[in-house]
């Protein structure tokens, strides 16, 4: 039998290491601006065409390279990073495995274009599939230009499960923006189809995260800061109350490096305990500076997990270092009666001579009891003045106290049984006949021929809007309440991606929306059911709404969208609601589909029979 194993051709070798780091556009994104950092740049312009699929170009202004490294870098396995093994416990630069620029040449066309500082002429190397096509010297700019052009053209398998424009888009802008905060004092910009998403100046990293996400972060920040013997902490965590309902902007940075860790995630949000709902994330941007030789970050092809050799102490410096610095600054109630402007500090002792005793003036007639203007008292008529009982005055609503005490005690049944009973369409009143309670501005008591139904008003809101929202998605039916004064909204670079890619299934729904230069929309008309809520509130809840539920329930792009507006534009508990309103609601939620299952799962309506009522008082 002849031998059956054989050592893979270079070209094939690459195209399967590949598929480990170039997973994406944004994966080609991330390697070459991490390239351009590690030579030094203080400049780098990222040119994106179709979202990556046609173009992908980094131009940075590093030390560039000799002609001979121009051919190496394409190389598998060749670094300027390190040298030995024991290099990797000293790393302190973004790359060091030798395998993206490899990857790269092997499954798309690459053009490198780069010049060191002391040479006159520049070398350009043309590379299609691991292939050389040309190598020559040519007229460049310092530094290096490197461009990236139809990713996947001869993986089409690969290139097939790329998603649309958009979602490769806000992938991008994701790495980008990481890369950005992690390396605030260089210059980045970062074009899309001919035009400017970021203008990135080097500042500081407070108004780099403003530049990124919106002048309105500049009022949300707490900074953070601790230098202890094992690590360097330092960045910001926002206030609690701008809290998200997605974890989109959580980062952490170990020796500049991106990294997810959900243990020191929940660190953070531990430091956020009884400041923050189940569902809510804060925002934040920590920096952690740790020795290499204590952690290793060769664990993963995309060198965003770490190991630590004491990450039990890492954790609880990053938990009270947060803490603290949120009662510092005034977030959670802290008394420190070693501070320097306690009020002993702040009060300034006067001399007993000009000390002047406060003086009492009173109306000795003054009677709290009397009405200045005399009014008719009301008598109940078992309290007229007869031997030795005493008038006394009555409330003029004394006649609804029986029905006060007669919600109360349906609201215990409520507190003690709750059941999912369907409700039977025809035992509903007709809408004259019915007898309605709102409970604690929560729930709605209907009487019913069996008994009577406790309904969830907020619930049952979310459930109507949801589905009448799927069907103007489906018919492109949605009524629109134009707006007198529009409203412009600006948003961040991903939600703006994320916003165009939903435009046509939110136009259907009654927005009049249109884009008005970089990163803001005009919002001309909201959907008329939701005329109650802000342009800008709305917009901005609807897509955090969408990306909540995309990361939790998966769901198709249309039910996700009906969902995050029917919750954001329901009636919420503790709103009070006319005779009129009530009815409309009930109305509406029986002519539902799914009546009595709200979007969480759980029931609309619980019902309570004749039944159960006379059991419980017979006991």
């Amino acid at each position: 039998m002849s031998d059956i194993i054989q050592l893979l051709p270079d070209a094939v070798a690459n195209q399967i290491a590949a598929g480990e780091v170039v997973q994406r556009p944004a994966s080609a994104v991330k390697e070459l601006v991490e390239n351009a950092i590690d030579a030094g740049a203080d400049k780098i312009q990222l040119i994106i065409k179709d979202a990556g699929k046609s173009l992908i170009q980094v131009i940075d202004n590093g030390c560039g390279m000799s002609l001979t490294d121009a051919r190496m870098c394409f190389e598998r396995h060749a670094t300027s990073k390190i040298r030995k093994a024991e290099d990797l416990f000293a790393i302190r630069t973004m790359g060091f495995r030798g395998e993206a620029m490899a990857s790269i040449a092997a499954i798309a066309q690459v053009e490198l274009k780069t010049r060191r500082h002391e040479d006159e002429l520049g070398s350009c190397i043309t590379i299609e599939g691991s292939e050389v096509i040309s190598q020559e010297p040519c007229a460049a700019n310092a530094g290096t230009s490197i461009s990236i052009k139809n990713l996947f053209y001869n993986t089409p398998a690969r290139r097939n499960f790329l998603k649309s424009n958009p979602v490769e888009m806000r992938h991008i802008i994701d790495e980008f923006q990481r890369v950005a905060l992690a390396h605030p004092e260089i210059f980045f910009t970062l074009h899309h189809d001919s035009q400017e998403v970021y203008h990135l100046p080097g500042t500081t990293l407070k108004q780099r995260i403003v530049h990124l996400f919106g002048n309105n972060y500049n009022q949300r920040l707490v900074p953070v800061e601790e230098d202890t013997t094992i690590i360097k902490l330092r960045g910001f965590v926002g206030k609690p109350e701008f809290a998200r309902k997605t974890r989109g902007e959580q980062f952490f940075f170990v020796n500049n490096r991106f990294i997810r860790d959900s243990y020191l995630n929940h660190a953070v949000t531990t430091a956020f305990e009884e400041l923050l709902p189940d569902d809510c994330f804060p925002f934040y941007v920590l920096f952690i500076d740790i020795d290499p030789s204590k952690i290793d970050i060769n664990v993963h092809p995309t060198k965003t997990e770490i190991k630590y050799q004491d990450e039990k102490a890492i954790y609880a410096i990053i938990r009270s270092a947060v803490k603290r610095s949120l009662g510092r600054y005034n977030i959670t109630p802290s008394l420190d009666f070693d501070q320097e402007n306690s009020i002993e500090h702040l009060i300034t002792p006067k001399p007993f001579e000009e000390i002047i005793a406060p003086t009492i003036s009173f109306n000795p007639n003054f009677n709290p009891f009397a009405d200045k203007a005399e009014k008719p008292r009301q008598e109940h008529p078992f309290l007229r003045e007869s031997g030795g009982y005493k008038k006394d005055p009555i409330p003029q609503n004394w006649d609804t106290l029986y029905e006060i005490s007669k919600k109360e005690t349906l609201f215990q049944h409520e507190i003690h049984e709750e059941k999912t009973i369907a409700v039977d369409e025809q035992d509903v009143s007709k809408p004259s006949e019915r007898q309605l309670f709102q409970i604690h501005n929560r729930f709605i008591l209907s009487q019913i021929k069996s008994g009577f139904m406790l309904i969830n008003q907020q619930a049952a809101h979310e459930r109507i809007l949801y589905e009448r929202f799927l069907q103007q998605l489906q018919n492109h039916s949605g009524m629109s309440q134009q707006s007198l004064f529009p409203q412009s909204v600006t948003l961040n670079g991903a939600d703006f991606e994320l916003l165009k890619e939903l435009l046509p299934d939110i136009r259907s729904l009654g927005f009049d929306i249109r884009e008005f230069g970089k990163n803001t929309v005009v919002v001309e008309g909201i959907p008329a059911e939701l005329n109650n809520v802000g342009e800008h509130e709305l917009l901005e809840h609807l897509l955090e709404g969408f990306k909540n539920n995309m990361a939790i329930l998966k769901l198709d792009k249309r039910d996700n969208l009906a969902r995050s507006l029917a919750r954001n534009g329901a009636i919420k508990s503790g709103t009070k609601l006319s005779l009129e309103e009530m009815n409309q609601l009930i109305d509406q939620l029986f002519a539902c589909e799914s009546p009595n299952q709200a979007l969480n799962g759980k029931p609309v309506i619980s019902t309570f029979t004749m039944n159960e009522l006379m059991e419980r008082f017979e006991k």
